[in-house]
């Protein structure tokens, strides 16, 4: 049994310190006062001091990794002990070689296919539970509400006006990497996100939406040699991806 660990950043990766500075307080405000989530950067840890993740480049895999906690294009906020997982060092290996391949860094897409998104298949993989909801809330905002804690509304009343200000700054932020990534192929339906309707049913649903179940997959077999580890990789992240 080997201990799976999640690694949790603030995404501060934008030239503008101003930016940087208003995500933070986003993150502070949706998360550690009314624990609804935030904008975060996430990367597993399993066998060894490296954490993998996975973001944009053009050409080759998404996946990558670097040192725990040092990821320097972000903010360090957190660990989190997911469980521990039955797989060897040798299957292991194996699940990021088959995700390298099965991610490859233009696919990348911030609300549907994202860092955190990788972490909850390479989690899955592993037989941990996957993340906790709040970390990818606001990609997941769109999604099916699943559940919400019984405090949140007591805290969203306490905090409405702070929460109202910060959500229209948060998806402003979101709504602005959407469309610089999806630009050369918006379709017909995504034409009003701009709209105040398509805003407050974003953030009613940031409100809403949940941690998803966690379905633990099979294990893999084991295999009979301890392949070494995968050799690190350089993501060439843009700014401003999760």
């Amino acid at each position: 049994m080997k201990e799976v660990v999640l690694h949790v950043y603030d995404v501060t990766n934008s030239d503008s310190e101003k930016t940087n500075n208003t995500i933070l307080q986003i993150n502070r405000i949706f998360k550690d006062r009314i624990g609804l989530g935030g904008i975060f950067h996430s990367a597993v840890q399993v066998y060894g001091e490296e954490e993998w993740s996975f973001g944009f480049c053009e050409n080759g895999s998404g996946v990558f990794s670097c040192p725990v906690s040092k990821n320097p294009m972000y903010t360090y906020r957190e660990r989190i002990v997911l469980g521990e997982t039955e797989c060897t060092i040798a299957t292991v290996n194996r699940i990021l070689r088959e995700l390298s391949r099965d991610w490859p860094g233009h696919s990348y897409d911030l609300l549907s296919r994202n860092c955190n998104h990788f972490c909850d298949v390479l989690c899955d993989r592993l037989g941990v539970p996957k993340l906790p909801g709040w970390v990818n809330r606001f990609a997941n905002a769109g999604d099916t509400a699943v559940v919400v804690a019984e405090n949140t509304a007591v805290k969203f009343r306490q905090a409405k006006t702070e929460i109202v200000n910060a959500s229209r700054v948060a998806y402003r932020f979101m709504a602005g990497l959407t469309s610089k990534n999806q630009a050369s192929q918006e379709s017909p339906g995504e034409q009003n996100r701009g709209s105040p309707t398509f805003q407050g049913t974003w953030f009613k649903n940031v409100v809403s939406a949940g941690a998803k179940p966690s379905t633990s997959g099979s294990t893999p077999s084991q295999e009979a040699d301890d392949a070494p580890p995968l050799q690190h990789q350089q993501s060439a992240e843009q700014p401003t991806r999760l």
